[in-house]
């Protein structure tokens, strides 16, 4: 078996070998059209992180309001619902019935659609997590802010939720990495990243093992760079003699 790695090299329309690699004046190499799917993989992975932190943060929130317990009933729900529907499946709920429900949506690119079902789907984990960081931390956190006359909101937003963010950072770790890996998914609403390449790249040149491993590294330098940068933002972070509650499970 023989592997041939200067298939990067060639023009996708010609499969004419390019020197260096780089296609020039329109012309486009599988080097060149990798690197845009992975561009596309982490431009979907950035904002579904992002939607999920801010949603995930604010329903988990919620979740710990005992004394409105019907918020803590429509928190709930939002992470059941998420949670338990397969990530496929929620995204071709968001293609092809939400655009038919609500016409205005119909308009919406595959990428937006892609971000708001992952974001969404991982929301409902970070609110878990959220959640179980709050419900870890001492009583005493809670009473010190409103000892201070602080007000419920602000309790949450200066001591709260800063000390509980501290304790989630490793499973926010993980999710951040599967949020990167599921993004490979955006492939079935035809977004461009790289598991879409890789299938294309695969049948058009039929050297499958090299795009599959090129494909395969590029998702593990994503990860570890991922790992590398959450490890500094905990070190960074961490608060010397803090003892939570019960772990980061909650109580």
């Amino acid at each position: 078996m023989s592997w041939d790695w200067q298939v990067f090299c060639e023009d996708t329309l010609t499969r004419e070998a390019i020197q260096g690699c780089f296609g020039k004046g329109g012309d486009i190499t599988y080097l060149d059209w990798m690197l845009s799917a992975w561009g596309w993989t982490v431009s979907v992975s950035v904002l579904a992180l992002a939607l999920a932190l801010v949603v995930g943060s604010l329903v988990g929130t919620l979740r710990t309001l005992q004394d409105r317990p019907m918020v803590v009933r429509l928190g709930n729900a939002w992470v059941e619902l998420f949670r338990n529907i397969p990530l496929l499946v929620q995204i071709f709920l968001w293609y092809h019935v939400v655009p038919t429900l609500f016409p205005v949506m119909r308009g919406v690119s595959g990428f937006v659609l892609v971000v708001l079902a992952l974001g969404f789907f991982t929301s409902a984990r970070i609110a878990e997590q959220v959640r179980s960081g709050i419900q870890a931390l001492p009583r005493g956190q809670r009473y010190a802010g409103m000892a201070m006359g602080f007000t419920t909101f602000q309790t949450y937003r200066y001591v709260l939720l800063p000390m509980a963010f501290r304790i989630i950072i490793p499973p926010l770790t993980s999710e951040t990495m599967n949020i990167f890996k599921n993004s490979s998914v955006a492939f079935a609403v035809s977004v461009a990243e790289l598991t879409m390449f890789a299938m294309q790249a695969q049948e058009e040149t039929s050297r499958g093992i090299e795009v599959y491993l090129a494909v395969t590294g590029l998702y593990i330098v994503s990860a570890f760079a991922i790992n590398r940068v959450m490890a500094f933002v905990e070190k960074r972070s961490r608060v010397p003699g803090l003892i939570v509650a019960g772990g980061s499970g909650g109580h």
